[in-house]
């Protein structure tokens, strides 16, 4: 535990602007992330006395073991700089408001040539139309079948619509008139891309619109005395006016708003948001998220919006935005959001009228959302704790192991030889801490030195980080860091790093040490880990194995495995942990294997991309026919000049080819056919699967 007076800036170096300051551990990693209107007055409240901090602000300033800051021009930019840090870091001290699910949205692909009508989730991508979220995808299926008569937009994946286009006919929906049929040219692209739109501004709100002109035509049609068209477009409105009474009216004039209330107790908050279109709620979500600082409504209100439109552009962004409590200052958070619009936003609590009653629902909402969190949470927590108690006892270890670390080797007969890390902080897996190696110490088949291999490797770049020495640098492990994952970038805003230094904050690749290390295996893999630990010097980290066959628990040294019994919390996790390891290195050593059975003499040629590749093998049919073909031939493919051409000859000829494929079954020599043909351009091999398959490990 750091004393804050040990870090504490002198008097004066703290400047009275606005700006973005960045508290640190002890490793470098950045723990919390704020903005002040005046750094030197928003600084100075943390280095008071600590029996005067609320108790989760008092354990932030004695976590951290130091302090920085950023000046900006304005406010605004401090709210964008601190939105992106905090997006960038993931500061443990932050508000993080946590979706208690994986919303469903209504997609538009408005950005390919047929745009598509589908459920998607996760990250809103650039060029697609999103209506809701939506609580359920049935609800989403339920608004789209109804639709699908008078929007008749395309639904089907990319493969349905390619094989439709190959063999001219169109799949069911477009036999019973719920699909234009785009894909057997009923509808040329423009006229489908104009369905597509009106299906866009009926679910935006526009409805009065397209059931005023069906009306229309509908009356048009029985003057006409043509009934069954009459018929037809009296089912329309029926459909549309259905489809329209899923969403319930709210508000009577219309608006395009959102709501945003919050139900909090002293350690939890949960906040929950109606999407309101037309006067319809259009889209409901809620978040949790645990207080880590002492933080009013109105803060918790802001770091809400942030989360809510920080990636949101145009419409997106509703003209009307009401919430329980304003943040202080209101006028920068305004002023952003009016940016990410395009156009004013109103930011106000609501006073009285349906605006105010709507406000009330969506609190009920959020209060439930709380009750219902806590419920579950309590159990999940008991549960966990329960869990790393028992292992900490049954291992005889001094504290509960926050964070395990497990490690499985993978390989396919001897090849491909792989290892995986997986971390689990606190009972729950971290993905983001997850590593994976190749195992290029020795070649052939040897879990128990590829283990020793492994341990060594991490562990030594523990050290490394420890001695602050920066990334541990080594020749043998070059390729390490591209398949290691958590590179990414940041942004460049007003100062903010863009590179992967010591400095940035952001977890070092191998910085934290477990308290716990399992491997997948027994007595030998588990001495191998520990002679591994002891040759670095490392006396503080324990060691178990799990072994599969009657999941018992290894210990370094120890002639009997530790026994758990089958209903122990602990003996759950451990299995979980181990899977886990087991599952990750499995799918690396696949892509592996994969990759190696794709690899093509193509590769080799400096400068040729898949794109030429492609079209060498679309012309010659097979890499057998490009290999006997003379290099003016070679020149005939569009896009490969003559001296490429002539590196490609030499990279062939200096190939070995491909020993011919044989049936084991038979004995029988496989010819090589066009269309038989791997994505690299190999021939795939058609013998008995059972003979070509491999144990993994």
């Amino acid at each position: 535990m750091a004393d804050p007076s040990s870090y504490r800036p002198k008097p004066g170096e703290i400047p009275d602007s606005p700006g973005v300051y960045r508290f640190r551990d002890e490793h470098r990693r950045v723990i919390y992330v704020g903005k002040a209107k005046s750094l030197r007055q928003r600084l100075a409240n943390y280095f008071q006395d600590l029996a005067g901090l609320h108790p989760r602000t008092r354990s932030m300033v004695t976590t951290a073991a130091s302090v920085e800051w950023t000046v900006v021009s304005t406010e605004v930019e401090a709210l964008q700089l601190e939105y992106s840090w905090i997006k960038e870091y993931d500061p443990r001290f932050n508000v993080k408001y946590r979706d208690d699910k994986s919303y469903p949205y209504l997609a538009v692909t408005m950005n390919e040539e047929y745009p598509r009508v589908q459920v998607m989730r996760g990250h809103k991508k650039k060029g697609v139309r999103y209506f809701g979220p939506y609580a359920h995808a049935w609800a989403i299926r339920d608004t789209v079948d109804l639709l699908l008569r008078v929007f008749p937009v395309r639904t089907c994946s990319a493969g349905v619509f390619k094989n439709a286009a190959r063999t001219g006919r169109p799949c069911l929906l477009g036999y019973i008139g719920k699909c234009s049929a785009p894909c057997v040219d009923r509808v040329s692209a423009e006229e489908h891309r104009e369905l597509a739109d009106e299906f866009c501004d009926f679910m935006t709100g526009r409805t009065a619109t397209y059931i005023r002109r069906l009306e229309k035509q509908m009356a048009e049609a029985a003057e006409e005395m043509e009934y069954e068209r009459a018929a037809r477009l009296r089912d329309d409105i029926e459909a549309l006016k259905k489809a329209m009474e899923k969403n319930a009216v709210v508000l009577a004039d219309a608006t395009d708003a959102d709501l945003i209330a919050v139900a909090e107790d002293e350690l939890e908050a949960a906040v929950q948001i109606f999407h309101v279109r037309g006067g319809r709620v259009r889209g409901q979500r809620g978040w949790v998220t645990d207080k880590v600082e002492e933080i009013t409504t109105g803060a918790l209100v802001e770091h809400a919006l942030q989360q809510l439109y920080g990636e949101e552009t145009g419409d997106a962004v509703p003209k009307e935005v009401l919430v329980p409590a304003l943040p202080d200052p209101v006028e920068p958070v305004q002023e952003w959001l009016a940016g990410r619009r395009g156009s004013g936003v109103s930011l106000r609590v609501p006073q009285r009228g349906d605006k105010k009653a709507l406000m009330e629902t969506v609190q009920r909402n959020a209060q439930q959302a709380l009750v219902l969190h806590k419920t579950k949470r309590a159990s999940d927590l008991t549960t966990r704790s329960r869990a790393l108690e028992e292992i900490s006892d049954a291992l005889d270890l001094d504290s509960a192991p926050l964070r395990i670390e497990c490690y499985d080797i993978s390989h396919l007969q001897g090849d491909d030889v792989v290892a995986s890390m997986v971390v689990f902080e606190d009972g729950l897996a971290r993905k983001s801490e997850y590593r994976r190696f190749q195992i290029k110490g020795f070649a052939g088949q040897d879990d128990v030195r590829s283990m020793h291999e492994v341990i060594t490797r991490r562990f030594r770049r523990y050290l490394a980080e420890k001695e602050k020495t920066g990334e541990w640098t080594d020749g043998e492990d070059g390729q390490d860091a591209q398949e290691r994952e958590g590179t990414l970038a940041g942004p460049d805003l007003a100062g903010a790093p863009n590179t992967l230094t010591e400095d940035d904050g952001r977890p070092k690749k191998f910085a934290y040490p477990p308290q716990l290390v399992v491997v997948d295996g027994g007595a030998p893999q588990v001495a191998a880990a520990q002679r591994a630990l002891d040759d670095l010097g490392i006396d503080d980290i324990a060691v178990c194995g799990l072994a599969k066959r009657l999941e018992e628990v290894w210990l370094p040294g120890d002639d009997d495995p530790v026994v758990l019994p089958r209903t122990s919390e602990g003996l759950y996790l451990l299995q979980r942990v181990r899977d886990e390891a087991h599952r990750f290195a499995i799918s690396y050593q696949r892509a592996k294997r994969s990759k190696r059975f794709r690899s093509s003499p193509l590769d080799d040629v400096p400068g040729l991309g898949d794109t030429r590749k492609q079209a060498l093998l679309k012309h010659f049919g097979s890499l057998k026919k490009l290999r006997s073909a003379t290099i003016d031939q070679i020149c005939e493919v569009p896009g490969i000049g003559r001296k490429t051409a002539e590196t490609i000859a030499v990279a062939l000829a200096q190939a070995a080819p491909a020993a011919p494929a044989v049936n084991t079954a038979t004995g029988e020599i496989m010819e090589e056919e066009p269309g038989t043909m791997g994505s690299s351009g190999e021939p795939v091999r058609t013998g008995a699967p059972d003979e070509r398959r491999g144990q993994e490990t």
